[in-house]
């Protein structure tokens, strides 16, 4: 278990910050790494366990909204706090509008950053169950087999048996049955929860 606990990541290239925000986090039982640099951040391979990210705002190279646009091309979803001794209105409200939980100027109290990463951790968490749900779906899926996954689509769309059946030229109870099948491999108890499914994997649906 101690290897699921909870990862806080620095980037601040002040390495003083970085060492006191590293003892004041281990203090209160979070894993810590820390960096200087935002491509090393980058460059890093993070465990899949709840998260987040405490970021300065300026940075050499690459500062800390570019970061953030950079994870979000890389669909990073690990939730942010950015910190900064500069930070104006602007920056801040960009920062949030792209996500990040929090924007702290510094001098911020640890209760401030505390709150805010605990903020962040329960969102990781969310997403990480979200995470394995949708892949769990997804192997689900590639046990249909080609006709299921098209009556699966056409299912999702909110077309009726009757209707897929005229469209693919087959009688009605080869399409019943096909729905079944899929039904049971998808493990869907109800039709709103196979529409959920799809919608969680992207797949268009009647209510979309």
């Amino acid at each position: 278990m101690n290897n699921r606990k909870p990862v806080v990541y620095v980037v601040d290239d002040d390495v003083s910050v970085c060492r006191a925000l590293s003892l004041l986090l281990k203090s209160h039982g979070f894993k810590v790494q820390t960096f200087t640099r935002a491509i090393d951040f980058l460059t890093f391979k993070h465990p899949q366990v709840p998260s987040c990210l405490v970021l300065d705002l300026r940075l050499p190279n690459m500062n800390g909204l570019a970061l953030q646009e950079t994870m979000e091309s890389q669909r990073q979803t690990m939730p942010i706090i950015f910190i900064s001794g500069h930070g104006d209105i602007p920056k801040s409200v960009k920062a949030m509008k792209a996500g990040a939980i929090d924007f702290l100027a510094k001098p911020f109290t640890k209760k401030k950053l505390l709150d805010a990463i605990m903020q962040a951790i329960l969102k990781s968490k969310a997403q990480i169950k979200e995470k394995t749900e949708i892949s769990k779906i997804k192997r689900r899926i590639k046990t249909l087999s080609p006709r299921e996954l098209e009556v699966f689509k056409l299912v999702v769309k909110g077309m009726m048996s009757k209707n897929i059946a005229f469209k693919r030229g087959v009688s009605l109870q080869t399409i019943k049955i096909h729905r079944g099948r899929v039904m049971q491999k998808m493990q869907a108890k109800t039709m709103t929860e196979l529409i959920s499914f799809a919608e969680k994997c992207g797949i268009p649906s009647s209510r979309r």
